[in-house]
């Protein structure tokens, strides 16, 4: 029964999703894969195996299925095969003895074609620590440099964005002075007809790269329901440029293995970061500037590098009173340096010679590892098993690291992405969750 209603959720994800996740949407093929225990979680030292099948047009086909086994985003360990009879095998994958990951890669021949697949389980995940240390001047270092930006006072742009309004909503497109010389863009949404002090504000930073704000609208229902919600990029660049301009303008921020995300990282004041660090805070200087700010509630919001930066932005500002993160990005980076550790996006252990001492004491200072241990506010964190972009290892490591108020969502078959589901249960955490 436990199959049957995993092939279901399966079937559902691709019809209602229709995007290239862990099944393709309109595939041909299709590979059900079960650990024997339905958490996807072992002790250490516990033998897992995992129950494969596959299928071609809806009919199980034999054949012979490779693996191999590595720990999370390293190279494998271990290689084998079976057969599988009748589309079913079993694969004997073995332990781990230390807390983390594995990651069993499956791919099998079939009329000529490869298919291939992948799943991760866990062992002791609770256990898992973080690699980074906290500098013994983190806060400090913070401290001064908010200081040093709250000498110059808010100063922004506001302007209608006719295209983003609703009967429900006004939204305008912000330009916002940030930190010294960088600036930010934003869409901002305040529910029409909004009372003075009547709603609480979210902050919503962006996932990595260089691109326009996606799909502004998307999360409408927050301001619909009387959220005031900025959506935000972080580079400085006007989200109405065209993709020509912004492909080219990526192209040259990316020019680099990890692009803008190793800009300056010799050095703790020119690392590209600092400035978007400090601009997550004066972000929140403009939200409870504004006079619909309910005067409690301020929460942030994001997946990847916008989650990453959501934990740093409560960590930051004690204004925070909700955090809402999926799978965080830029945890436990310098990790990799310790043989057999697994690091976080961007994965610097990519680029050889990064990783320098040097280098790795400023990310000490950026790492979300040593943010999530002065986040006060409560919690909500959602993640996966099967993400090679933000690995769980890194996940639970911020989790194990956060010592407030807590709770997670733990969906095992996702890999880098959330469904509108997950997206919408935010939005019921947070309004669950509001101070009165």
């Amino acid at each position: 029964m436990k199959k049957v209603l995993l092939v279901l959720t399966i079937l559902l994800t691709c019809l209602t999703n229709g995007g290239a996740e862990n099944y393709p949407y309109r595939s041909d093929y299709l590979f059900v894969t079960v650990p024997d225990h339905d958490n996807w979680l072992y002790k250490t030292g516990e033998k897992a195996k995992i129950s494969v099948e596959f299928y071609k047009y809806g009919i199980p086909r034999s054949g012979k299925l490779r693996y191999t086994i590595a720990n999370d985003m390293l190279s494998p360990d271990t290689s084998g095969s079976i057969e599988l009879k009748n589309g079913r095998g079993v694969i004997n994958a073995g332990t781990s003895t230390t807390p983390g990951f594995r990651d069993i890669n499956m791919s099998i021949d079939i009329d000529g074609k490869t298919y291939e697949h992948h799943i991760k389980i866990g062992f002791s995940p609770e256990k898992i620590r973080p690699y980074t240390k906290e500098p013994a001047d983190f806060r400090k270092f913070w401290d001064d440099a908010i200081a040093d930006m709250h000498r110059k006072p808010l100063k922004y742009t506001r302007e209608l964005a006719k295209e983003y309004c609703t009967d429900k909503i006004d939204c305008w497109l912000i330009k916002l002075n940030t930190y010294k010389s960088y600036s930010m863009y934003g869409y901002l949404f305040i529910p029409k007809n909004a009372q003075a002090k009547g709603c609480p504000a979210v902050l919503c930073p962006p996932g990595a790269g260089v691109k326009t704000i996606k799909e502004p609208l998307r999360h409408k229902y927050y301001a619909e329901n009387g959220f005031i919600r900025l959506e935000i990029e972080i580079h400085g660049l006007d989200p109405r440029l065209s993709q020509d301009d912004f492909n080219d303008i990526s192209r040259a921020f990316n020019s680099s293995g990890t692009g803008y995300l190793e800009d300056g990282i010799d050095n703790r004041d020119r690392y590209y970061m600092k400035h978007v660090y400090m601009g997550l805070v004066r972000c929140l200087d403009l939200l409870t500037s504004l006079p619909e700010w309910d005067g409690k509630n301020l929460a942030v919001q994001g997946g990847s590098q916008g989650g990453a930066l959501s934990i740093v932005a409560a960590a930051l500002d004690k204004r925070v009173t909700q955090c809402i993160v999926n799978h965080p990005a830029l945890s436990d980076m310098a990790a990799y340096v310790e043989k057999g550790r697994t690091g976080g996006y961007p994965h610097f252990d990519k680029t050889k010679g990064l990783l320098t001492p040097n280098n790795i004491n400023t990310l000490a200072y950026f790492d979300v590892v040593n943010f999530a241990r002065h986040v006060a506010c409560p919690v909500y964190m959602t993640w996966g098993y099967n993400d090679i972009t933000c690995p769980p290892t890194t996940s639970y490591a911020v989790w194990n690291t956060l010592s407030c108020s807590k709770e997670s969502l733990i969906t095992p078959i996702n890999e880098h992405w959330t469904s509108d589901d997950t997206e919408y249960g935010h939005y019921v955490w947070l309004k669950s969750h509001l101070v009165k």
